[in-house]
């Protein structure tokens, strides 16, 4: 079910639409200026109704927008940096268009630019709005301001850049999912060619009767389309850092073996990298099974422990024989394993890794006890022991990722001291810690089902089984040179 806007989200969300029109509107005054010059004013003047019309065409649009992200998209509006997000996407493919139309050709436009970088960035069905948007105003902007375009071919040729812009961007945002490395993205200039080359191509049949303008006309076609995918390419790092957006690609550099702090934990904390590892193969089978983002999930599983680079010693994976709590007060140990969610979350900031991560860091433990060091304070005490003082600060899962870290980091760390680790029995423990995790209200801030719980478990338990699997015992027996020549 969807969360209702609040007064205060949905005037602030309206004024930055305001805002960001007012800015629309500057740039399309700078188009003039672009155009015309000093006679700007005068173009104006004497064609006020034009101008009028551009206003309200854009206004109108502007306002549908909102209506499709307040009734569809309620996170655009919420979020007010991706307002802003939505605008400069649609402020610069405009701008961008404009004057390559202006001093190259019309056709070489990258009409797929801004379709490429919202399904990337925004999703697909906040993509195929934007890119109609687009595509109108374009449109508009064309028949009404264009110098270059005559009298006799201006309504062609915009018809034709509204028909190439729709269907080439929508290709785009068909394929763009699919898309998982940089080269992939080069490669997509091919499947691109397709639409706009046969739309450009059936119009110049029935308006161009030159065969030699036919050829130079599809070739600009095919450099739009190149251009679009340049630009996809130069503009997207510029926006995964501006508005700290996490598409595949910035995932897959966050998660590279020469990241920074991925780096540091392997040298540093080789066991507690190993369990990343292997916490980031779990969640992320698990995110797929339930439809979340399982490039993400793995990210964030990656970075769920970061701080235990603080005192990497301290916890048991990067221990050897000696266990020095054993020279600390209960009291002292939890405090120490619990604040490496907070000291996570600060090193995460620190080395300005997206929010999201930190989130995650701080939230995989919940308010959990510290079980370990309870059962050891309550031998060594014979009153009464706050329970608080060895529980994690929390706060509980705010995501469905966070509360699938939750669970298969707890898992994977258990099921170390399984002696039968089949599925069923795997699956069993699995399933206790989730009830367990029920019981204290663990999942009380995160939307995931019983459903999905269930799947997760059954996910967990075949994907443990596999990788802590039975081997048979090798027998004892040494073999030398001798015995091979034999």
């Amino acid at each position: 079910m969807k969360k209702r806007l609040s007064t205060k989200t949905i005037s602030l969300s309206v004024l930055m639409f305001v805002l960001n029109i007012i800015l629309l509107f500057a740039m399309i005054f700078l188009l003039l200026e672009v155009n015309y010059g000093v006679d700007v004013i005068g173009y104006i003047t004497k064609n006020y109704n034009r101008v009028l019309f551009v206003a309200s065409s854009v206004i109108i649009l502007s306002m549908l927008m909102y209506a499709y992200y307040y009734f569809e998209c309620t996170e655009i509006l919420r979020d007010m940096s991706k307002i802003i997000e939505c605008f400069v996407l649609l402020d610069l493919s405009l701008l961008v268009s404009f004057l390559i139309g202006q001093f190259i050709d019309p056709n070489a436009r990258p009409f797929a630019i801004l379709a490429l970088m919202a399904a990337t960035l925004l999703g697909r069905r906040e993509a195929v709005f934007l890119n109609i948007v687009y595509a109108l105003i374009l449109f508009i902007i064309d028949i009404n301001f264009t110098v270059g375009f005559s009298s006799d071919n201006s309504m062609w040729i915009s018809c034709v850049s509204l028909l190439v812009t729709f269907c080439a961007g929508m290709t785009a945002i068909f394929i763009t999912p699919a898309i998982k490395t940089r080269i992939q993205s080069v490669l997509m200039v091919i499947v691109l060619i397709v639409p706009a080359e046969l739309i450009i191509g059936v119009m110049e049949l029935l308006f161009v009767e030159d065969i030699g303008a036919n050829l130079i006309i599809l070739a600009y076609g095919a450099l739009g389309c190149f251009f679009s995918v340049i630009g996809y390419m130069i503009v997207l790092p510029v926006f995964e850092i501006m508005f700290s957006e996490l598409t595949v690609f910035r995932l897959r550099e966050l998660t590279s073996e020469d990241s920074k702090l991925i780096k540091k934990l392997r040298e540093e904390a080789p066991g507690t990298y190993n369990h990343s590892v292997v916490v980031a193969q779990l969640a992320q089978a698990c995110a797929n099974a339930i439809g979340e983002d399982g490039e993400l999930a793995r990210a964030a599983a990656y970075y769920h422990d970061m701080g235990k680079l603080k005192n990497p010693e301290m916890f048991t994976e990067n221990q050897s024989d000696y266990n020095m709590h054993n020279e600390l007060s209960p009291e002292l140990s939890a405090d120490i394993i619990r604040s490496h969610t907070r000291d996570g979350a600060q090193l995460i900031r620190k080395n300005h890794i997206p929010e999201f991560f930190a989130d995650c860091a701080v939230q995989h433990h919940g308010t959990m006890p510290i079980k370990y060091f309870y059962a050891k304070a309550l031998k060594m005490s014979d009153g009464e022991i706050n329970i608080a003082n060895y529980s994690y600060a929390g706060p509980t899962p705010r995501s469905k990722i966070a509360a699938i870290l939750m669970i298969v980091d707890a898992s994977e760390a258990a099921s170390r001291s399984l002696k039968d680790r089949s599925p069923k029995a795997v699956e069993e423990l699995v399933t206790a810690l989730i009830e367990e995790r029920l019981d204290m209200d663990q999942f009380a801030d995160c939307d995931i089902t019983m459903r999905e719980l269930t799947i997760i478990s059954h996910t967990v338990a075949v994907s443990l089984s596999g990788v802590y699997h039975n081997r048979i015992t090798y027998p004892k027996l040494k073999i030398s040179k001798k015995d091979k020549k034999d």
